[in-house]
């Protein structure tokens, strides 16, 4: 399906919607499925429906080989390992029954590239006819490496860039050095075989806080000299007080621009020229207390929304435990509006237990996502904060674990690739 060419739906004579066949393909869209609707400023936007698997997130290792920052392991007490042979032999069993192909993500806490077989595990998913990513901190993406990557038919390569200068790069992530990563990334993209659209693609994931936001301009023009095709960019996600104060979204989770309400004061901006003579003035108008639509997208519409089940995604650590993202995998230490709070991991099942499709289709796991999907959430993000805020075991609507009301994933705050 051209995700970039019109679609049509038919609505026939009883008044119900006719979708394509190939959106309903696309999406596992079957008969008795519960499609979530909502109405926007220009019509109607359809949710992925919770009953299909679209995304797994592989974690081969939660080991790394450098130090970072941003990462949650600045302030966690876990075991570390390597995924053996047979948790991937049982992932492999369980790709091979789900239809139709899912796109499979290598990464979570860890270094792919730190465990030996990452490069098999991609090529043996790949002849499962599945869509394969990895992201990776590209300090050991030597050339034997980039070339059993590339021969193993990985469709998107993310590498985690921080900076655009070494000294403010090697400040974020410890251990690593700039030039090293560039020349691994631009050879990597010599050696792809040449083509109209060379495969892998690339992909950048740059974090943003106070000390290296400064940076994203030239970052910018590096990836057009790696050939990058993608680039994410997130907000820092804080696991030690000290790196709270880095953050960028300190007014932003209470902003008006960004909560969508049919009282609020409107303001719809066009599209137009930033320069030096806009952008002073638009400055001024997002943070005048109006809730802002931008070209007809209302900048509100990202609030509770899960990624996570919007993707219809789950993850499998390295040691066979399965979660619905990969942020629950773990148990971890984070800290929003100055209180600290522990976010406990949420384990659905083992990989080496029970298969992909029997963990996903469990009546309990999908009423999990039925309730994630539907948010009925304390506004922790918004609220000043109570003493329920300091861990994900419950909220002041008395949710049971994990209350996902403190989400900024959710908040479309925090980005994954």
């Amino acid at each position: 399906m051209d995700k970039f060419a019109p679609l049509w739906a038919d609505v026939d004579e009883n008044g119900r919607l006719q979708l394509p066949p190939d959106v309903v393909a696309e999406y596992g869209i079957e008969p008795g499925a519960r499609l979530r609707l909502e109405m926007t400023g220009h019509g109607i936007k359809l949710h992925r429906p919770i009953t299909q698997l679209a995304k797994i997130y592989i974690e081969p290792t939660n080991r790394c080989n450098i130090d970072c920052r941003t990462c949650m392991r600045q302030n966690w007490d876990v075991a570390l390992g390597t995924m053996s042979a047979e948790t991937f032999a049982a992932i492999e069993a369980s790709l091979a029954e789900l239809t139709p192909p899912v796109t499979v993500m290598f990464g979570g806490l860890g270094e792919p590239l730190l465990h030996p077989k990452t490069a098999d595990m991609i090529a043996a998913v790949k002849a499962l006819g599945f869509r394969t990513e990895m992201i990776t901190n590209g300090t050991l993406l030597t050339e034997r490496r980039s070339r059993q990557l590339i021969e193993a038919g990985l469709d998107l390569l993310w590498v985690s860039l921080d900076g655009a200068r070494p000294e403010s790069y090697a400040d974020v992530r410890l251990g690593a050095e700039l030039p090293r990563v560039l020349a691994n990334l631009r050879r990597f993209r010599r050696l792809r075989r040449p083509a109209h659209r060379p495969t892998p693609e690339i992909g950048i994931a740059f974090v943003a806080m106070e000390r290296n936001i400064g940076d994203l301009p030239e970052l910018l023009k590096i990836g057009k000299s790696v050939g990058v095709k993608h680039f994410s960019m997130s907000n820092l996600l804080p696991h030690t007080p000290e790196m709270e104060q880095e953050v960028l979204y300190k007014r932003t989770l209470n902003n008006i621009t960004y909560l969508p309400s049919s009282w609020l004061r409107r303001l719809s901006i066009p599209k137009m020229d930033f320069n030096d003579l806009t952008a002073e003035p638009l400055l001024a108008a997002l943070n005048s207390g109006y809730n802002v639509t931008f070209a007809g997208n209302n900048l509100g519409e990202v609030n509770d929304v899960c990624t996570f089940i919007e993707q219809g995604a789950m993850a499998v650590g390295w040691d066979g435990r399965v979660a619905p993202c990969p942020p629950l995998l773990y148990h971890h230490v984070g800290y929003i509006r100055g209180f600290r709070r522990e976010s406990l991991p949420h384990i659905v099942g083992h990989i080496c237990q029970e298969s992909l499709k029997t963990l996903w289709q469990s009546p309990t796991y999908e009423a999990y996502r039925d309730r994630v999907q539907r948010f009925a959430f304390a506004p922790c993000t918004y609220c000043g904060g109570c003493d329920l805020l300091e861990t994900n075991e419950t909220d002041c609507f008395w949710n049971e674990a994990p209350a996902c009301g403190s989400c900024l994933w959710a908040q479309g705050v925090i980005q994954c690739p």
